[in-house]
């Protein structure tokens, strides 16, 4: 019997939306199992710190078809849920701002011996969707920023 090949897909995940939806079920394709993790607060240094709290976003993501489980991140190594995961690939997200030989290398200097794909992109499937968290938060604050209360 083989082993199943075993995915990890990571992320913020905050405000979950299609672009979302979309990275998780290219992900899961890569593989038999896809295990996401959620990014904790203290780990998003690359932009504004999430709206929502890590459980709720880890929970949101783990309720997606394509997820076989959802991990909450270390909260002070990104490298701690992949060494207990063992996966056999890592695919990052279409827009992460991650360089794959980056964490090729890195996870080499850990022994830890995975491939490292990037998941393809979508653009949206018509005029009014949103696929990025920044821009959702944009158009709330647009449509309940001040005097429109």
């Amino acid at each position: 019997m083989t082993q199943a090949t075993r995915v990890v897909a990571q992320g913020t995940f905050d405000l979950l939306h299609p672009g979302h939806v979309h990275y998780l079920e290219d992900a899961a394709t890569y593989g038999d199992e896809l295990h996401a993790i959620v990014a904790r607060r203290s780990n998003v240094t690359h932009k504004p710190a999430p709206i929502l709290c890590a459980r709720q976003r880890r929970d949101m993501v783990g309720a997606l078809a394509a997820v076989d489980e959802a991990h909450l991140g270390d909260p002070d190594d990104v490298f701690v849920p992949i060494e207990r995961l063992d996966p056999d690939v890592i695919v990052l997200g279409f827009d992460q701002h991650h360089d794959e030989s980056d964490i090729a290398d890195a996870l080499a200097d850990r022994g830890i011996d995975c491939r490292v794909e990037r998941a393809s992109g979508r653009e949206p499937r018509f005029e009014d969707e949103l696929l990025s968290s920044g821009d959702i938060v944009d158009r709330i604050l647009r449509r309940r920023g001040d005097g429109d209360r």
